[in-house]
């Protein structure tokens, strides 16, 4: 049971991790805290964004847009490899997924196949927008690769938690495919390698 690091130490956290952090207006206190609580924090969301441009797709992120306030994330990943802060606390990214898997994240187990829709992620997980198409041709830069693996390893480092703390939105939420155009395989352990 880890209460969520304040925004402060999220921020030292990111930047001691080496990352290049961009805060966006007052994303400290940008949350949806009056719809629900925040924590027990248990784990890191990675989800790409379907947009292209990087000021269009902070802005979106921070905003959010009709049917789906923002803020829809904590920090947006650009391509050229910058975490732009954007909210902080409860986030609209994660949605409604499954127990079981959140079960699994909080042993550090192997994931099951996720096939329901029962729990509260945005409750649970601090969540990671990075900017791409989604379409598997749209591709990831490695330094951007590299902002992804470091921005969950900042976070698993603060709470103690290891790679198997990372999930992708398609690992929480039945019919979710993003992160498109690598695998959380492969994050994982970039992540694990830079946990060590």
């Amino acid at each position: 049971m880890a209460p969520p690091m304040s925004a402060g130490a999220f921020l030292r956290a990111l930047k001691a991790e080496g990352l290049t952090v961009v805060e966006v207006g007052d994303w400290r206190d940008h949350n949806r805290n009056h719809k629900g609580p925040w924590g027990p924090v248990h784990g890191v969301m990675v989800h790409h964004t379907v947009t292209k441009g990087s000021a269009r797709t902070v802005d979106l992120c921070r905003r959010g847009y009709e049917g789906l306030p923002g803020p829809l994330c904590h920090g947006v990943i650009t391509k050229d490899g910058r975490v732009h802060l954007v909210g902080y606390g409860r986030a609209n990214h994660a949605g409604l997924g499954d127990d079981d898997v959140l079960r699994a994240v909080i042993a550090e187990r192997r994931l099951p196949k996720d096939n329901e829709a029962n729990t509260d992620g945005n409750r649970h997980f601090y969540g990671f927008e990075c900017e791409n198409l989604g379409d598997g041709e749209d591709p990831w830069p490695a330094v951007q690769l590299e902002a992804i693996a470091r921005a969950a390893a900042a976070v698993c480092r603060h709470h103690g938690w290891n790679e198997r703390s990372v999930i992708g939105h398609k690992e929480w939420q039945p019919g979710k495919v993003d992160p498109r155009g690598f695998t959380m395989g492969s994050m994982r352990k970039r992540i694990g390698d830079r946990l060590k």
